[in-house]
């Protein structure tokens, strides 16, 4: 006996329509927002002269990390600068920050609302699975469709795929405060944000820093599908070297994707190492 197939094709096709012909306005606003965030960092971080960057950030690693995390960075740089690939790293990593601000802006809040409410938690867990279990390309469909090509759908793409772990461990951080804490805050009259703001976050930091941490390095792992619908940077490169069979050319690029995701780890693996400290 052969069921009829469902016609889910259909249906989410039709869905899409529907969401392009009647929130056509949100999307050209988010697509504004987006755009003009990426350029602006973009903008400030090429405005520098590389060599001053790159002291820059040596001093940031040096202050955040050791000394071993401050030569790293020097080194690291200086050879993306030495390969020519240095503006292309720039854009990538203002693609990078604004999809894991965005995903931080809404990941943060997400998580504490599942903390707060079994039912939240109950509809948001599947949601997560299928957004961190579906392929990556398949984002990239409704983005172009929305956003059309550049930029912003390869940020709204790494924003989906990025998004969970900072949802998910904002969550499980906030859980895991002692409830012996919980029920002494309640006991002094403490308001529900003075136990958020003052207890349960503080102690939650740790936990929340190592989902920051995975939503910078999976949106650094988008850049290259992302610069199939148009997005510049290092990933475009990548893509280019491979659609030409540019084995050097690849590897150059790949390696400049490298130092870059070393480098945003370790320094956020010292900011959770702090956090954990005080």
């Amino acid at each position: 006996m052969n069921l009829p197939k469902i016609p889910l094709a259909d249906f989410i096709e039709w869905f899409e329509s529907w969401l392009e012909n009647n929130l056509a306005p949100l999307f050209k606003l988010i697509k504004i927002v987006v755009g003009e965030t990426v350029n602006g960092l973009e903008t400030a971080l090429n405005w520098f002269p590389a060599l001053v960057l790159i002291l820059l950030f040596t001093v940031l690693a040096w202050y955040i990390g050791k000394w071993r995390m401050a030569l790293f960075t020097l080194i690291g740089l200086l050879i993306i600068e030495n390969l020519g690939l240095w503006s292309q790293t720039m854009q990538t990593l203002a693609l990078v920050l604004t999809s894991a601000f965005i995903s931080v802006l809404i990941g943060v809040p997400v998580g504490i609302l599942c903390a707060r409410k079994n039912g939240i938690q109950k509809i948001v867990t599947p949601v997560l699975d299928f957004m961190q279990t579906m392929p990556a390309f398949v984002y990239l469909l409704p983005a172009v469709t929305f956003f059309s090509l550049g930029v912003v759908p390869g940020v709204i793409s790494s924003i989906i795929f990025a998004i969970p772990p900072t949802i998910r461990l904002t969550n499980l951080g906030i859980r895991q405060v002692p409830e012996e804490l919980v029920e002494a805050a309640d006991a002094f009259g403490s308001t529900p944000a003075q136990k958020l703001f003052k207890l349960q976050l503080p102690i939650a930091l740790p936990t929340i820093m190592a989902g920051i941490n995975q939503t910078i390095m999976l949106s650094l792992s988008m850049v290259v599908i992302a610069s199939m619908i148009g997005a510049q940077g290092v990933g475009a490169y990548v893509y280019r070297a491979v659609t030409q069979g540019n084995t050097g050319v690849g590897f150059e690029a790949g390696l400049a994707i490298v130092i870059l995701a070393i480098i945003l780890d370790r320094l956020t693996q010292q900011v959770i190492r702090r956090s954990k400290t005080t």
